[in-house]
């Protein structure tokens, strides 16, 4: 493919299609590297990426479910379930985070965009290398206690996990994409 084809051929595979194995050590250094070359005004560097892959993940999933719980008691048990085996299923999980800080000529929003930018590059490197891949956010990816529980510092702001693996099931249908003209307009 082409590098344009690529791009419009990516899409979110849904992490119950993902399976091992996962990315080795040069395509991961290669989707990170690609994550730091996004857009970065100030040289802020805003993006923290943390690789939970191996025993972890079951260390992740008991800390998903343990803050469901907390957050709400009443939580069904197959909410709880899908918390503790959805980590398990695939070889690969990245906590993205943002690292804001203060700068007068740098915005919080500024610094927020880059680390998304950063997120799009690492979904379009592992696209771009055979994987799949997408971003799950939800209740878990606002939750002070995961945050801790995964080591964040006190000026990071988690912004959701992105689920990587090789492509082992059918994948639905993506959906269809709307033409770009009803979000383009010309200035004049």
């Amino acid at each position: 493919m082409t590098p344009i084809e690529t791009l419009l051929s990516r899409r979110s595979v849904p992490a119950q299609c993902l399976t091992g194995p996962g990315p080795d050590a040069a395509q991961l250094a290669s989707a990170l590297d690609a994550a730091l070359r996004a857009p970065d005004h100030g040289h802020m560097q805003p993006w923290r990426f943390k690789l939970i892959r191996a025993d972890a993940r079951a260390k992740f999933a008991q800390l998903l479910v343990g803050a469901a719980s907390a957050r709400d008691p009443a939580t069904p048990p197959a909410q709880l379930e899908k918390l503790r085996s959805r980590p398990l299923q695939v070889p690969l999980i990245i906590a993205v985070s943002a690292r804001l800080r203060d700068n007068p000529k740098v915005p919080g929003i500024e610094q927020l965009l880059s680390a998304g930018a950063g997120v799009m590059n690492l979904l379009n490197a592992f696209h771009a290398q055979g994987f799949g891949a997408i971003v799950l956010t939800g209740p878990s990816a606002y939750d002070a206690a995961v945050a801790a529980g995964l080591g964040l510092a006190g000026d990071e702001q988690l912004l959701g996990f992105v689920y990587v693996g090789n492509i082992g099931a059918v994948v639905p249908a993506a959906p269809a994409r709307p033409a770009h003209a009803a979000f383009v307009s010309e200035f004049q």
